[in-house]
């Protein structure tokens, strides 16, 4: 038999229920194999007895009788998500020491499912970055490397631990959250699978927010399938969510068959953006004709406000924020700067959050509290509003005429070497977002798919957008470009 870790939670799920394996032994490989993995710094806070525990639990289940898909099935969750007596730092320093006294909805949905926790993953700072290179457990390397150079790689932010311990099979899945592509980006960077459902599908309670309007949690695996499995127990209605929505949740399993035969694609013209790479176009050209050829309708459509969702975003997404991080003060929980004689309150607050933020927190921070300052909340924030509106009715006119999916990039390049663009303007870095911050801002579902390899060996992914509440029939349609793109290809064990 294959080394356990390696198995994709579909085949674990089978093999557990037939009882070939049981959930202690696919842990302890699973457990071993984090303990080798150090250089990739993917783990930040490991939970072996926990997941012990819960394997225990998971494997008394499966004997019983009682096993939904995902019982006795490992996984890694992000940072972000409190998890009751675990660490939960979203990766500042500001949260160091706290440890929720309650678990988030998703995290109880997956733990209610028989689901075994691994540890916390590392992360971009509370999920400000595209390449994981704003942690205070410090930077996530991707598994993959350029041919045979040692470079070592980003995974992608701001779920770059997520996207490293998946890749390099040290869990079988992940969660992630996504504000501007932070499942979507690291995925395609690492060569798996990863869904940005419709807005309020998952509950953000016990999340820690970046921009409430746009943060969404999912999952982040090894295949298509996975995905729709681990998606299924995620999702739920809750009550402690104003922002969750009350709808059915399908399965989403059961709507893979594969075939999209009648299904009309679109191809939007705005994603054509200057400057792509040669081997990015070719990609996306690929994976047009694949799509084509499962049987799909393809269209070329435009979504014209497109060049102004980047500039909106990070508007909005930094307002947002400045509002949610105003709580950490250093009154109630997480650090507290030492104060000398003489300071107050104000200097607490001051030095409290000058020490526990880093750089890129502060600089949207400062950005977001000047967009909604008088004066220029008319300005920025409302006109920026009014941008993602029109961005989200380009949406709805392309799915009335009666588009059920749209194929764009995922990533403007192949993963980049981590402190390469530590020179550049902030800016270069925010453009990694490009192909996939109109989706948070339409609050629509987006998968991406590994789809290739570039001519240096690394991953290539590509993105279907789908319509709202529809993820089932987006995931049917990845489930296709899965197949007929093949990608098996793993990055070699190096760490």
């Amino acid at each position: 038999m294959t080394e356990l870790n390696k198995l994709t939670i579909a085949e674990a799920r089978d093999l557990l229920r037939s009882g070939d394996v049981t959930s202690k032994a696919l842990t302890e490989a699973c457990l071993s194999a984090v303990e080798g993995a150090g250089a990739l710094n993917a783990f930040v806070h490991k939970t072996p007895e926990i997941a012990l525990q819960q394997a225990e639990a998971a494997d008394a289940r499966l004997k019983a009788g009682d096993a939904p898909a995902l019982c006795g099935i490992p996984l890694g969750i992000k940072d972000l998500y409190c998890t009751k007596g675990v660490p939960s730092q979203a990766a500042s320093n500001i949260l160091e020491g706290f440890k929720p006294e309650y678990e988030s909805t998703v995290t109880q949905n997956l733990f209610d499912d028989g689901a075994v926790m691994l540890g916390k993953l590392n992360m971009d700072e509370f999920a400000m970055g595209s390449s994981n290179e704003t942690s205070a457990y410090g930077n996530a390397v991707n598994p993959w490397r350029r041919g045979n150079d040692d470079t070592a790689l980003t995974p992608g932010g701001s779920s770059g631990g997520s996207a490293a311990a998946v890749a390099a099979d040290l869990c079988l899945g992940a969660t992630g959250t996504d504000t501007g592509g932070s499942i979507r980006q690291p995925c395609a960077l690492t060569g798996t699978v990863g869904i940005k459902p419709t807005y309020g599908r998952c509950s953000r309670w016990g999340i820690i927010a970046f921009a409430s309007s746009l943060d969404q949690a999912g999952p982040m695996t090894k295949t298509v399938r996975d995905s729709a499995i681990m998606l299924q127990s995620m999702c739920s209605h809750d009550a402690k969510d104003s922002t969750s929505t009350d709808l059915p949740v399908p399965d989403f399993e059961a709507a893979l068959t594969g075939d999209i035969r009648g299904k009309t694609i679109g191809i939007p013209r705005e994603y054509r953006i200057d400057g792509i790479p040669d081997e990015i176009d070719a990609i996306w050209k690929r994976g047009t004709e694949m799509l084509k050829d499962a049987g799909a309708k393809v269209v070329d459509i435009s979504l014209p406000h497109t060049k102004y969702a980047l500039p909106a975003y990070y508007v909005i997404a930094p307002a947002e924020a400045s509002s949610n991080l105003a709580r950490y003060d250093g009154v109630r929980y997480g650090h507290r700067a030492k104060l000398a004689q003489g300071d107050g309150i104000t200097e607490m607050y001051e030095k409290t959050r000058a020490e526990g933020f880093g750089h890129e927190v502060q600089r949207r921070i400062m950005v977001g509290t000047y967009v909604l300052s008088a004066g220029f909340y008319d300005a920025y924030y409302n006109r920026a509003r009014k941008v993602r509106t029109l961005i989200k009715r380009d949406f709805e006119e392309a799915f009335a005429q009666g588009v059920d999916a749209i194929l764009t990039p995922a990533t403007p390049s192949a993963a980049f070497g981590l402190g390469e663009m530590k020179d550049a303007d902030p800016v270069q870095m925010y453009l990694n977002d490009v192909f996939t911050v109109t989706v948070n801002l339409a609050g629509l579902p987006g998968v991406s798919v590994p789809a290739g390899l570039d001519k240096q060996g690394l991953p290539l992914g590509l993105q279907l957008i789908g319509r709202p509440w529809e993820e089932a029939d987006l995931l049917n349609t990845a489930l296709a470009l899965e197949t007929a793109a093949g990608f098996v290809d793993k990055p070699a064990k190096w760490w």
